[in-house]
């Protein structure tokens, strides 16, 4: 009985796919198919089920990558103008089943046909590729490239097997979470990694394992993909699909792109309460609150709003291509609007805008409909971008955090106060082997200067590397705060002696000793951080006399590596190395 029920449901997934277009969302029937089809689903496919072995990295989606992976169907001027500017960038998969049709129809629209367009002739159901293609994962890091695949939360059981040709076709191992104890269900769009080991999805990944618990999710998430933390949110009343891709989107490893809404309308309360509790119960990777973008969540052309049966007008659903972002785009006013900001906080990448007022009424626009994944070597950079300060008297120290298959040869940190002059450099040291921490200074410069720079590695294997990958046309900056120095006078005093401020031991195994002299009474924040910025302890916070004070940190706690004491107060930050050994 069960099988004829799956023969049933195959027949009427494919029949429904060639009638019309199959949307994001259910597909009338398709949710009471779907117990069935899980019951049957083919545990005995070509790839592993069995957890791949190493540490895991799921990559980010700003990450270098090789392919960009659409599903030819539905709405093809979409996907020539995806083609059309991707193509500039990396290889295009196209999963089709007429190639001849597909390269007719670039030709015939003028989209140029170059070596970067690659065909899989595979069998198909529907255009959302996002949602039922695998997860790019690295192994070690960096070291090898493997293809994560969930079971797809839709009764599209060709769907669901694509990914098998586009790993053949890009030579990657596919794994999958196809077989129980490990079995999970579960949609591309509903989640966003930081490259690092935090993933968002909303809750429907718990609605849509029913038979397990979040711990057991967790796990599986944890042995596939190398999720440390998965941090889940509440689903939206008006977002029918709940997929978090339709309001939010990382712009790197601490920045969150959130859509908002006009006050009170359509999803926005649920939306803030969501980020709220983010912001109030999780750091980013380096230590810190993360940084919010926001992005409107425009009414539909007709001036409606979801809650009124408007279409769900969204920004964050589009799509890193290397130093290109595909964004939709809908003819409204608001379109300038989501531009410009993007512009403003992605500095060097090309933002295309491709219209979507059609495919947006299925519920899903560029990120929905695009899958990518990386380079088979990937050099990756990890920096916490350098905030305002108000030091002015010692460097700005530049850490990241660099690794390569082959290992790192060399770095540098490219610096300028001007960018109409020439860049100067300064060489990176490998200041911590353990964590592949690779350091420079950028020398003191005086108040209301603003210094731009961006980081460069090179490989042993000799591949190459910048970040931001824009640079040197995007690149980070930073401001140095006060009012001018009159350089012909003597320099304000330090408040904070940061010659007296040298703990003992050093290096350190047990009880240290962190000395801090000061000039005159002050507030003063002292803590000690990693080398990439993560805080580790805090040892003082609100006022210290003048004088010498001794604060202290059992470095028995601590990892071995290098960490940083710094003591910040209203003008100044000073900072000095401790080694934990």
């Amino acid at each position: 009985m069960k099988r004829l029920l799956l023969a049933i449901t195959v027949l009427f997934s494919a029949a429904f796919s060639n009638a019309q277009m199959l949307p994001v969302g259910w597909a009338p029937g398709e949710k009471e198919q779907m117990p069935f089809y899980l019951d049957q689903f083919d545990e005995k496919a070509p790839g592993f089920t069995a957890a791949p072995a190493g540490k895991l990295r799921n990559m980010g989606q700003w990450e270098e990558i090789e392919g960009l992976v659409i599903t030819w169907t539905s709405f093809p001027g979409i996907h020539r103008e995806i083609i059309k500017y991707a193509q500039t960038e990396c290889k295009v998969y196209i999963v089709c089943s007429d190639s001849n049709a597909v390269r007719n129809s670039l030709i015939n629209n003028n989209i140029p046909i170059t070596t970067n367009i690659k065909y899989v002739v595979t069998p198909f159901n529907s255009i959302w590729a996002r949602d039922y293609s695998a997860n790019p994962v690295y192994i070690n890091d960096v070291d090898s490239l493997i293809y994560v695949d969930w079971v797809y939360n839709r009764p599209r059981p060709k769907d669901d097997t694509t990914c098998r040709a586009i790993a053949a076709k890009a030579g990657m191992a596919l794994f999958q979470t196809s077989a129980e104890p490990n079995k999970l269900i579960h949609t591309g769009g509903n989640y966003m990694s930081d490259g690092l080991g935090t993933a968002f999805s909303s809750e429907l990944i718990l609605d849509e394992n029913p038979t397990k618990t979040e711990a057991q999710i967790d796990t599986i998430m944890k042995k596939y993909m190398g999720i440390n933390r998965y941090i889940k949110m509440e689903t939206l009343p008006y977002d029918g699909i709940h997929h978090i891709d339709m309001h939010m989107k990382l712009l790197d490893e601490q920045t969150l792109l959130v859509g908002e809404y006009a006050q009170g309308e359509a999803d926005g309360p649920q939306i803030e309460a969501n980020i709220n509790y983010v912001m109030s119960n999780f750091n980013s990777y380096f230590g810190t609150p993360y940084k919010l973008v926001r992005i409107p969540q425009p009414p539909d052309n007709g001036g409606d709003y979801p809650d009124n049966n408007g279409d769900y007008y969204t920004y964050t659903n589009a799509v890193f291509v290397n130093k290109t972002l595909l964004l939709p785009i809908y003819g409204n006013a608001y379109d300038t609007t989501a531009i410009r900001i993007l512009k403003e906080n992605l500095p060097g990448y090309r933002v295309i805008g491709i219209p979507c007022t059609d495919i947006i009424q299925q519920s899903g626009a560029i990120h929905c409909i695009t899958n990518s994944f990386g380079v088979k070597e990937p050099l990756l950079i990890v920096h916490q971008k350098l905030e305002d300060t108000y030091n002015y008297q010692t460097p700005y120290v530049v850490n990241a955090r660099m690794q390569h298959k082959s290992g790192i040869q060399s770095g540098r940190v490219y610096w300028t106060t001007d960018t109409t002059q020439a860049w100067q450099s300064a060489v990176m040291t490998n200041t911590d082997v353990l964590n592949n921490i690779w350091s420079a200074n950028i020398p003191a410069q005086l108040p209301t200067t603003r210094i731009f720079y961006y980081i460069e590695g090179q490989a042993n294997s000799g591949k190459m590397q910048v970040r931001p990958i824009t640079a040197p046309t995007g690149f980070w900056n930073f401001k140095i705060l006060g009012d001018p120095i009159d350089t012909t006078t003597s320099i304000k005093p330090m408040v904070i002696d940061a010659q007296a401020m040298q703990p003992y031991p050093n290096p350190a195994n047990a009880i240290t000793c962190i000395p801090v002299y000061a000039k005159g009474s002050t507030n003063a924040h002292i803590y000690i951080t990693d080398i990439l910025g993560q805080k580790v302890a805090d040892l003082h916070n609100g006022d210290i006399p003048a004088g010498t004070s001794n604060y202290f940190i059992n470095a028995a706690t601590l990892s071995q590596g290098m960490y940083l004491v710094t003591v910040e107060t209203p003008r100044t930050r000073n900072t000095v190395k401790l080694m934990v050994r």
